[in-house]
């Protein structure tokens, strides 16, 4: 489906991926959507903006990012393991990407501030970085919660000059920060850009985001193929919002035999409403921050409370793109608990000396278990995040089970 960065056919004019996605807003802020739109669809040509984004994920992101083989835990499961290193990009995470992006076409557009919601920190962190680089303004919404539960990421966001609001309503946490930095937009449209940190949000930042994402998998398709002579059976990811994922399955969307599994958050069990954030597995179709998706509602069709031990992970909703692929049967969906993701955290952390963010904990977790079945093939897992900002929450709540006094 991709060959670049920037070559995809969907979604539609619209914004649509099939029935998903899409524009739901005001009238007066569909004309500030056009103008993004617009200016994004006339950098993405642009030799110059791609020679500049290129300069910089080589020169100050570090890409590309390496494939790493998991020499241990493959011997352990007996299957062949890979992970796409985002870990190791600057600032910690897959965020980078596409912040950088955005924080570009934000300044070239005349925009004074960068605007957006952050769950674990991470993406918080990344445009916080971006706005210093290019010398913009950064305000960053996040939860109460989480603010407590990440609190590395918020230091080094004040460092980095960020103004970090807290959201302090509901369960203080991702959704509620995303709905605290979009009334904030709402209030000056003009001189703010909205930033968003997933593949969410209105058209045209599902497409946008997942363009500047895109590059994870350009990247590991050729590192792959140059290591093992082939592409990879498997690729796993973990889904929140899902730009990641995106991320990494883009360039291999149309290799038939590469079987493609995102990893949901089943936090403390699927069958408690509430405590999970499983919106592809419990999920029906809505609208909700401007975009139509499937999503987690209660039985008034307001978007459900949701949890899970990924601060990054906790959206009752997900990428229109995800709910596409999903009703196509492109992507397996599946799900992760609390446990098996703790457990994965600690696993990798000791079979390969590698911490992982919990987040991309999910996916390791889910990884594992395909392992085990009978003629998995290679595995290809998107190791998003590092697990800097999670080892104070994990080892507080944790440790001791897992022999840290």
């Amino acid at each position: 489906m991709a060959t670049n960065i920037f070559d995809c056919p969907l979604p539609n004019k619209e914004g649509y991926f099939g029935e998903y996605g899409g524009a739901f807003i005001p009238p007066e802020l569909q004309t500030i959507m056009d103008e993004i739109s617009t200016a994004y669809d006339e950098i993405r040509k642009d030799p110059d903006f791609i020679e500049e984004l290129t300069d910089l994920y080589q020169h100050y992101v570090g890409r590309p990012s390496p494939v790493f083989h998991a020499k241990h835990l493959s011997a352990k499961y007996g299957a062949e393991i890979y992970f796409k290193r985002e870990d190791l990009n600057h600032t910690g995470a897959h965020k980078i990407n596409h912040c950088l992006g955005e924080a570009l076409l934000a300044k070239k557009m005349g925009k004074k501030k960068l605007i957006a919601e952050t769950g674990a920190g991470q993406h918080g962190v990344a445009l916080a970085t971006a706005a210093a680089l290019v010398g913009l303004e950064c305000e960053i919404h996040m939860g109460e919660v989480d603010i407590a539960k990440e609190y590395p990421n918020v230091v080094r966001m004040h460092i980095l000059g960020a103004k970090v609001v807290p959201a302090t309503h509901g369960r203080k946490t991702l959704k509620e920060a995303v709905d605290s930095a979009f009334g904030a937009y709402l209030a000056d449209p003009v001189t703010q850009f909205f930033a968003i940190g997933s593949v969410v949000g209105p058209h045209p930042f599902p497409k946008m985001v997942r363009d500047f994402q895109s590059i994870v998998g350009v990247e590991a398709k050729e590192q792959f193929m140059q290591m093992t002579g082939k592409l990879p059976d498997n690729l796993v990811a973990c889904v929140g919002g899902g730009s990641n994922a995106l991320g990494l399955f883009t360039a291999f969307m149309n290799d038939e035999n590469v079987a493609m599994h995102g990893v949901e958050p089943a936090g403390r069990g699927l069958d408690i409403p509430g405590e999970h954030a499983a919106t592809m597995t419990l999920g029906t179709p809505g609208v909700m921050h401007g975009f139509k998706s499937y999503m987690l509602q209660d039985d008034k069709g307001e978007p459900g409370e949701v949890y899970s031990v990924a601060s990054g992970l906790d959206y009752p909703s997900v990428g229109p793109q995800h709910a596409y692929l999903k009703d196509i049967g492109r992507v397996n969906y599946a799900s992760i608990n609390d446990k098996e993701a703790i457990d994965a955290f600690f696993e990798l952390s000791r079979e390969e000396g590698i911490i992982p963010a919990v987040e991309s904990a999910h996916a390791v977790a889910y990884a594992l278990k395909l392992a085990k079945k009978p003629n998995m093939g290679t595995i290809l897992i998107n190791l998003s995040g590092r697990g800097d900002k999670d080892i104070d929450f994990v080892v507080e709540n944790y440790g001791k089970e897992y022999g840290i006094s």
